[in-house]
């Protein structure tokens, strides 16, 4: 139990330190590729992401999908890529190769849907070299370029306001 509470504390010094290094965006590049990071436990509807990335015109070879699940079950089903936090050590490395390659992979836009407060989640944002983040968690601002508030269970409403933010910001 100690331990891991040691664990918890070095990941979050890690996770502030990337927060506090992070630069400031450079101007409006449209999104031609996307990635995505989903906690499965709370928002499992892999059909809802791969209808945003058409609507956004991402080609399939520039859109990745990334779960974060506890259930084991859920693991072995997804034939998208799935990460829990033994996958990170107690630096907050990631141990995973599947999850390093989304995290060093250069995406033009990168979705955090999740809506638990989870260092993990975050971590894993704040470690993505995409350019814009967009994010539904408020917790941490500085987190995310654009936050967008809504409901775990109205996907639609948040696909048509990050559209709509999207081209008020010339990103689409």
């Amino acid at each position: 139990m100690i331990l891991k509470g040691f664990k918890e504390k070095s990941i979050k010094k890690y996770f502030n330190k990337l927060l506090d290094d992070r630069a400031d965006l450079n101007g409006a590049k449209p999104i031609e590729s996307l990635g995505v990071i989903v906690d499965w436990d709370q928002a499992g509807n892999l059909e809802a992401f791969e209808t945003l990335a058409k609507t956004l015109h991402i080609h399939n070879v520039k859109f990745k999908l990334i779960f974060f699940s506890q259930d084991k079950d859920a693991q072995e089903s997804l034939t998208y890529p799935c990460f829990n936090e033994k996958d990170f050590d107690w630096k907050g490395h990631v141990k995973n190769t599947d999850l390093q390659t989304f995290l060093n992979t250069p995406f033009d836009g990168l979705i955090s849907y999740y809506f638990k407060d989870d260092l993990h989640l975050k971590l894993l944002t704040a470690l993505s070299k995409a350019e814009f983040k967009i994010g539904v968690l408020q917790e941490e601002p500085r987190l995310n370029d654009l936050i967008i508030a809504s409901d775990p269970k109205a996907f639609q409403v948040f696909k048509n306001e990050l559209l709509k933010y999207l081209s008020i910001l010339k990103r689409i």
